[in-house]
């Protein structure tokens, strides 16, 4: 029987999700520009950004106003329920301000830091992932499934790269470094699309240094309830230092290639 808890949750994410993808979609203006930078002059905000996570956290508050949140673009608050909503509202920013089509809303439910419910809407795919602890991965009604492991020379994988040149530059080596062992390397420019491919089975494998909570929480649960493995560096979980998701057979040799390679640090 599904906990009525898990249920609530993932609808309100579902329906948050949906808001903030229409609200980014429709409400794109034509002359959308630059409204902040964060860790680099090339990593921006949008006004969009901000208006989607207000839209989010608002609706938030109203169903559940004794959770915390923790968004990407300033919202924080620390709730007396036990339950903290995880919001990325415009993930793919970079992407979403040149007209690129590769960018999602990202809503996760937490309690005592494990995901219970995650939601990725992708407007421009026409497709809402979805997924609950213990309860499979979707993307509207069809089940997601990993891909049956390739060898790794035969694995395609996806990653992305720092706003912070100097850590780019390290990505860009190991991803070098990575190239001759793979069928081949993919960049989307979003996180949570990319874990969400990896879980439709689109995707063998992907890694990234850098990520923060809101960019992997909905993603990460999507994937591990579509039977991918997720992780950091061996033994860990993922993590600003290092984030991995892949079929079984791949995440392992993956795993330790971004381990002997240094993937994990600057």
């Amino acid at each position: 029987m599904t906990d009525p808890l898990l249920s609530e949750l993932l609808d309100i994410a579902l329906e948050a999700a949906r808001r903030a993808g229409e609200l980014l979609r429709d409400g794109r203006p034509a002359d959308l520009g630059v409204a902040a930078t964060k860790s680099s002059p090339i990593d921006v905000v949008t006004e969009m950004d901000i208006a989607a996570e207000k839209l989010i956290t608002g609706f938030l508050a109203e169903r559940r106003p004794d959770d915390g949140v923790l968004g990407e673009e300033g919202a924080s608050s620390a709730g007396t329920s036990g339950i903290r909503w995880v919001v990325d509202p415009l993930d793919g920013t970079v992407n979403y301000l040149y007209g690129l089509p590769t960018w999602a809303v990202s809503i996760a439910a937490e309690r005592d830091g494990e995901t219970l419910v995650g939601v990725v809407e992708a407007p421009m795919r026409r497709e809402t992932y979805r997924a609950m602890t213990g309860g499979g991965a979707y993307a509207g009604d069809r089940p997601l499934r990993c891909r049956p492991a390739p060898p790794l020379a035969e694995a395609l994988v996806s990653t992305g790269f720092n706003y912070v040149s100097t850590v780019r530059s390290h990505q860009a080596d190991v991803a070098q470094r990575l190239i001759p062992r793979l069928r081949d390397i993919r960049r989307s420019g979003s996180a949570a699309v990319d874990l969400c491919d990896v879980a439709a089975g689109r995707l063998d494998g992907y890694y990234e240094r850098g990520l923060s909570p809101w960019d992997l929480a909905a993603g990460d649960l999507i994937a591990r309830e579509a039977g991918a493995l997720t992780g950091g560096r061996p033994g860990e979980r993922p993590s600003y230092d290092l984030t991995l998701a892949a079929s079984p057979g791949v995440f392992e040799p993956l795993q330790g290639l971004l381990e002997e390679f240094g993937a994990w640090h600057d």
